[in-house]
């Protein structure tokens, strides 16, 4: 898919991955964005960067379907179309088996992270993908492009993240039905399982934290550039062969157990 002048919807969009992606394919490949997130501030701020011609914001929880459907609306209006989407809306909430006193950890602690990170997801692209489905398809017969975000952690996760490890692994899971499910409309789904990258909560944890984390990447050793996962997401766009598969970006990083 050519970018150029199409529109692409990232959730998640006010910050860290979600909004380099904006930034990158604005610039980089003269797309537009519709930015879903819950942050209003940041979004109007990247909005403002990015020029109200190229972008738009809209508050949203991903996990509404009103939400969503009151935010697809409004992107149609303005922009006539959407023609990819980028899920990169999610939360690490921390969620052990059982506590220090071997107390079972509460049911409602996981299910937030399933519903934000998984069906949140699911939502998103089910709402962007019938909107694809209405587009004129281009030379090659494609009509949009949906990149789920992922995580390492979807394949090794530590101590403390079996609600974060198994949301990502659906989100993988959901690749090769969906792929194959909207082949017929000419629309491809791919995710992207990133390791350690330098985004403003991971900076925050504070110097120590990060270099213990740095410490675990194997080749290069440092966190990922912003711009490496924009990159990334930009090539799953347009290279037309790629559907239905998790691509690992992590420098060859397998995360310890704590």
């Amino acid at each position: 898919m050519n970018l150029q002048d199409k529109v692409v919807v990232i959730t998640g969009g006010a910050s860290g991955l979600g909004k380099a992606t904006a930034e990158y394919l604005v610039a980089e490949k003269g797309a537009k964005v519709a930015l879903f997130d819950l942050n209003e501030d940041a979004g109007n701020a990247t909005v403002a960067e990015l020029g109200e011609d190229k972008a738009i914001f809209f508050q949203t929880d991903v996990t509404s379907e009103e939400s969503i459907d009151a935010a697809i609306a409004a992107v149609m209006d303005k922009f006539g179309a959407i023609h990819g989407d980028v899920n990169a809306a999610g939360i690490p909430l921390p969620c052990k088996i059982l506590d220090k006193e071997g107390i079972a950890s509460s049911l409602k602690k996981y299910a937030t992270v399933i519903n934000v990170n998984l069906c949140g997801v699911f939502n998103v692209m089910a709402k962007c993908a019938e909107q694809m489905a209405k587009n004129e398809p281009d030379e090659k017969g494609e009509r949009g492009v949906i990149i789920n975000i992922s995580s390492g952690a979807a394949f090794e996760g530590q101590i403390g993240q079996s609600a974060y490890s198994g949301s990502k692994a659906g989100v993988n899971g959901m690749n090769i039905p969906a792929a194959r499910e909207l082949a017929r409309y000419g629309i491809r789904v791919n995710s992207i399982a990133p390791g350690l990258f330098g985004t403003p909560m991971v900076k925050s944890l504070g110097e120590k934290v990060v270099n213990s984390l740095v410490e675990m990447c194997e080749a290069p050793k440092r966190m990922g550039e912003m711009e490496e996962f924009a990159h990334t997401c930009s090539f799953l766009f347009e290279n037309g062969y790629m559907n239905g598969r998790i691509v690992r970006l992590d420098g060859a990083t397998v995360m310890q157990a704590k």
